[in-house]
């Protein structure tokens, strides 16, 4: 037996039928509407003079940035600091929490 399956998007705004649907979000909430062309272009056209000026933070970005376990701290600048100040310190791994709390004090 043969089905076959016609699907018919009808536009949300007026009931006309509808050419595609369209994805946005706003305030972390997203949201998917049926319409046609000529809405279609309307919303992306008022959308459009936001978006131009506003940080994507969805989509095909940057990764976001992962912290530390340091805390954020430049071990980098410790371990230099450190070794300027003649205190032992390892040349890798996690950095002594005696040494952090020199650093912090002294910055």
């Amino acid at each position: 037996m043969a089905k076959r399956v016609i699907t018919t998007l009808e536009d949300d705004l007026d009931g006309t039928e509808a050419s595609e649907t369209v994805n946005f979000a706003i305030d972390g909430a997203e949201y998917e509407i049926d319409l046609n062309e000529a809405h279609a272009n309307e919303l992306r056209e008022v959308l459009s003079k936001y978006a131009a000026v506003a940080q994507k933070t969805g989509g095909r970005g940057r990764p976001p940035a992962r912290r530390t376990k340091s805390g954020g701290n430049d071990t980098k600048a410790i371990r230099a600091w450190a070794i300027e100040k003649g205190i032992p310190i390892n040349a890798r791994g996690r950095i002594q929490a005696d040494v952090m709390e020199k650093y912090a004090a002294a910055h």
